[in-house]
């Protein structure tokens, strides 16, 4: 059963993806200098989801990335 859900919408329609608690789910988003991904991840320890956002530099292939935060529900408060 998949407890993440994931989905994007470009000029080639909708796609959807599932993510379990040993798989997670990645996603990103790029323009050409400036991006975002986002990973969701299940900690086992604390028994709850974690989303971790990056800032990068997009599909121009740059390096540079920046971390944005480690989130889980208590953030949502």
């Amino acid at each position: 059963m998949a407890r993440f859900y994931g989905g994007v919408h470009g000029n080639r329609g909708e796609a959807t993806r599932l993510g379990t608690k040993n798989s997670g789910l990645k996603a990103f988003a790029n323009g050409w200098d400036i991006g975002v991904d986002v990973k969701l991840r299940y900690d086992k320890e604390k028994d709850e989801d974690v989303v971790y956002v990056t800032l990068t530099s997009g599909s121009a292939g740059n390096a540079s990335s920046k971390s944005l935060g480690r989130f889980t529900t208590k953030d949502l408060k």
